[in-house]
């Protein structure tokens, strides 16, 4: 589960741009507190910070500098930068196929965590 402070940002992101599916909402209606979604065989959640207590107590914060990294396999690498750039999402690595057969770009999400997009 990812944190987020802007919650339509990355709804837009994950869902709109990166097509994933929603598999779960809650609560039903608008503005979700939690949202999961499905990228291919993997499925994210996305929390609201602020909207009420974490379960475990410890205070909720943006992501700062380096702290996770998700792998996002899409069907095009490059057509998906394109749109993602589009759509003015920050680029940080261009499309680069590498030594072990994949196609890797790098990219950041609304709160700043970094993808590495493959195929």
């Amino acid at each position: 589960m990812l944190s987020t402070e802007d919650m339509d940002r990355a709804v837009g992101f994950y869902r709109d741009l990166l097509g994933g599916t929603e598999t779960y909402r809650f609560p039903e209606g608008e503005p979700p507190v939690f949202l999961a979604l499905r990228l291919g065989e993997s499925e994210v959640g996305l929390g609201a910070i602020g909207a009420s207590a974490p379960l475990h107590g410890q205070p909720q914060r943006p992501a700062q500098g380096h702290r996770i990294e998700l792998c996002v396999y899409v069907d095009d690498v490059d057509a998906t930068v394109e749109r993602l750039r589009a759509a003015g999402v920050p680029i940080l690595v261009e499309p680069v196929d590498q030594a072990w057969g994949e196609r890797v770009a790098y990219v950041a999400d609304p709160d700043g965590n970094l993808l590495m997009l493959t195929r």
